[in-house]
């Protein structure tokens, strides 16, 4: 189940927040490798490493890379300091951090009451890639930049208890954009330091923290559970709006129900009944070569047609000629359960062009799929006109 290998760090490539990316010989050759230093420790030149090798053995995209183990010959300090939740639970890398909604944190009187989201809008995809995008047309020509969405006091967000009822989210503050808050769910990959796009949107000021929840870790904040990932958004991080997805690395069968991003349905129940305000991005493609891909993808109409029991608005973006009448047509097969809404594209194609990380998914970019990225803006735009 794992190939296991012996390496030696040649030199560090490149890194970010939470991970570095090295190149290390094994008795295979040269491999890519990615280190977590919270959880191994960081790695030098010259150091011995012991590696995961599978992921390269099956010539996986998103997650082609060796992963560092351990570092054997020096091994990082115990730990210090809180935290009690257990995550990546009984894997061999199982890792304790502190939660927002445990009771050694100083925000778990807060969530211990918090039962409401307030009406803030949630967006909800099921790919990761879609989460930049989704950015690019809640901010639409008007980003902002490094500095403008100060983060002094991103853990310092407003307590409520909150109802069952879902009330207008109150606008952002005049003349600063709205906060953002991404909850990344467990279905791809664990650690948030995985994805670059994560660290350089944070860098950037496009968004405001990263909440992981179930046994995703390594955000800004932790959570047990979705719900209260969606609480810690709203009421320790203060976000306006939160987007809700898949870590990188979705995994799929070719089945309808066996793929990690029916959890997009699940995620809209959640939001729902803690009085948010559920929008849904829809999954298009003109660019995927699988035809249960092409305009509405089938994982779309499943989770939202299927999983997700709360009506959401499904933002169903307004594409030209006869492909977008494909995909308006599909997305009447959800009618009956939810609120279609129309969104204007345009201007989204020069404010996706400007997105301050590379767009990508299933390796196809911008021009090469623009529908996917269109689709995910759309949501994004809605987003934003419910702020207002």
């Amino acid at each position: 189940m794992i190939r296991w290998r012996r390496g030696e760090v040649v030199r560090i490539r490149r890194e970010w927040p939470g991970a570095v990316e090295l190149d290390v010989t094994t008795e295979d050759g040269s491999v890519r490798a990615l280190a977590y230093p919270a959880l191994v420790g960081r790695p030098e030149p010259g150091d011995a490493v012991l590696l995961n090798t599978t992921a390269l053995a099956m010539g996986l995209g998103t997650g082609g890379y060796a992963m560092v183990v351990a570092l054997p010959n020096r091994l990082p300090k115990d730990p210090q300091g809180p935290g009690h939740l257990v995550k990546a639970r009984y894997t061999p890398l199982q890792a304790t951090v502190l939660g927002a909604d445990e009771q050694d944190s100083p925000f778990h009187e807060t969530l211990r009451e918090a039962d409401s989201l307030d009406g803030m809008p949630v967006v909800v995809a099921d790919l990761h890639s879609a989460l930049p995008a989704i950015l690019c047309g809640l901010y639409g020509s008007h980003p902002p930049t490094s500095g403008e969405n100060p983060r002094e006091d991103s853990l310092e967000g407003p307590g409520g208890d909150g109802g069952a009822e879902a009330a207008p989210s109150p606008p952002p503050a005049q003349g600063r954009p709205p906060r953002v808050a991404y909850v990344m769910l467990d279905g791809g990959a664990l650690p948030a330091w995985f994805s670059m796009s994560c660290a350089r949107l944070r860098e950037v000021g496009w968004l405001d923290g990263v909440v992981t929840v179930g046994q995703a870790f390594g955000g800004d904040v932790e959570a047990v559970t979705l719900h209260t990932g969606l609480l810690a958004a709203r009421h320790v991080l203060g976000a306006d709006v939160a987007i809700v997805t898949q870590g990188p690395g979705n995994l799929g069968t070719g089945t309808r129900w066996g793929f990690s991003g029916v959890s997009a349905g699940e995620a809209v129940n959640a939001v729902a009944v803690l009085g948010g305000r559920p929008v849904a991005a829809l999954r298009v493609s003109e660019g995927d070569l699988r035809e249960r891909h092409v305009g509405v993808s089938h994982h779309s109409l499943t989770a939202y047609g299927r999983v997700a029991l709360a009506p959401a608005r499904i933002a169903v973006p307004e594409l030209p000629g006869d492909f977008g009448r494909r995909v308006a047509e599909q997305a009447e097969a959800l009618a009956s359960r939810h609120e279609l809404v129309g969104v204007s594209v345009d201007g989204l194609h020069e404010a996706l062009a400007g997105s301050p990380v590379r767009l990508s998914t299933m390796g196809r970019g911008l021009e090469e799929d623009l529908a996917y990225f269109l689709a995910s803006a759309a949501a994004g735009r809605h987003a934003a006109s419910l702020l207002s």
